[in-house]
């Protein structure tokens, strides 16, 4: 499976500020770029941090790709993806209505009733880790089920996972034009950090995109395994 991790963060790093709550980093350029992602992609995941702090839709927005989507046989926007290992995606969360296959991935931990109650939602729920979920095991499940390219939108902990599991392919980070500070502000990448075996990038290409830049890396050791 290609792994494709995207993120918007500020001039120092932070996805959002300090509450958590949702950030306007890019314009409209940067958008459009996104939705172009998404509409290329087979799934697109999210942490449940992100569900619970922005309640995203993660569809494609522009009709010409939609179309171009089903003109080629595929659904009209591709499956969304959540890594929730205790379950805690709300039932009414927008990314269960029925625009798209959702497929949450949980541990078996995970309580019996908060798994039926998000089947009940409309989430195909899978079991995926113990007491976590694992990500090399939710990307095979993810590929047993017709998944070969993952578009990953955050957040920092979700992504530092599967950076730690050697299992990202591509970055891509739009940089805006702002300083967010603070401590406790989410970062691209949280989690414990590395303190050695730092994964290694491969700078790809860069551009300016609205008023910020867009960085394009590759991950090293990654591209001849996917």
């Amino acid at each position: 499976m290609y792994v494709h991790v995207n993120a918007a963060t500020s001039a120092d790093g932070k996805l959002a500020s300090r509450d958590r709550s949702q950030l306007r980093i890019s314009g409209p350029e940067d958008f459009e770029r996104v939705d172009a992602i998404r509409a290329d992609s087979d799934a697109v995941a999210v942490g449940v941090g992100t569900v619970l702090a922005d309640d995203p839709s993660l569809t494609v927005k522009d009709d010409a790709r939609i179309a171009d989507r089903e003109t080629d046989g595929r659904t009209p926007h591709p499956a969304r993806v959540v890594f929730d290992s205790r379950g805690r995606t709300p039932a009414e969360a927008v990314v269960l209505d029925d625009a798209a296959t959702t497929y949450v991935l949980v541990a078996e931990a995970t309580p019996e009733d908060r798994r039926e109650a998000l089947g009940a939602a409309g989430a195909e729920v899978v079991v995926a880790g113990r007491e976590r979920v694992d990500p090399a095991a939710g990307l095979d499940a993810l590929g047993d089920r017709g998944v070969d390219r993952l578009l990953v939108e955050g957040g920092g902990e979700l992504i530092a996972s599967l950076f730690e599991a050697g299992l990202v392919d591509e970055l891509t980070v739009y940089v805006g034009a702002m300083v967010v500070g603070g401590r406790d502000a989410p970062t691209l990448a949280d989690g414990d950090g590395f303190v050695a075996n730092f994964p290694e990038l491969s700078l790809e290409g860069v551009e300016e995109v609205d008023d910020g830049v867009l960085l394009r890396w590759s991950v090293e050791g990654r591209s001849d395994e996917s």
